[in-house]
């Protein structure tokens, strides 16, 4: 990723959460949805781990990151027009494999208990729910519930 694609990654992450089973307009006002936009924005730059893209047309149309614990995958965004066409899939493999490489015996992700689509996909991917309940969420600054999934590699 390079400092010209900051701004294209976080206008596609807000994109993708917007439109998110995950986004409850009742709890997001437009000081939450700033908040959000803000997070997404400068993520790129106070990432402390990696960021991969997808790329078609010569345009980013998602992203997943690993932004602090290696076996913990932080984001996986797929622009809205974009999605339904297998790019999440490749994201979620492609950062598997790189989590595998590297030695690791499970591989972790979480997101909120809401987004189904989010969900079915990790667990296409081999993930499994092993927990759901409330956690804090700093970006939206609200009480969410979330599920974590893992998925044990060879």
């Amino acid at each position: 990723m390079t400092i010209a694609d900051h701004h294209v990654v976080g206008d596609v992450g807000f994109a993708a959460c917007k439109s998110s089973d995950a986004f409850d307009p009742t709890q997001s006002n437009a000081e939450v949805i700033e908040r959000v936009r803000h997070e997404f924005s400068i993520f790129p730059q106070n990432t402390l781990g990696d960021v991969h893209l997808a790329e078609l047309d010569g345009g980013v149309v998602g992203w997943t990151a690993r932004d602090s614990d290696r076996d913990y995958v932080s984001d996986v965004w797929v622009h809205p027009d974009h999605q339904g066409r297998g790019i999440g899939r490749a994201l979620v493999l492609h950062i598997l494999a790189a989590i595998d490489d590297e030695g690791h015996t499970l591989a972790r992700i979480s997101t909120h208990a809401s987004n189904a689509t989010a969900i079915r996909l990790y667990e296409r991917c081999g993930f499994e729910i092993v927990w759901r309940g409330i956690e804090f969420s700093k970006s939206m600054n609200v009480d969410l519930e979330k599920v974590h999934m893992e998925k044990r590699l060879a």
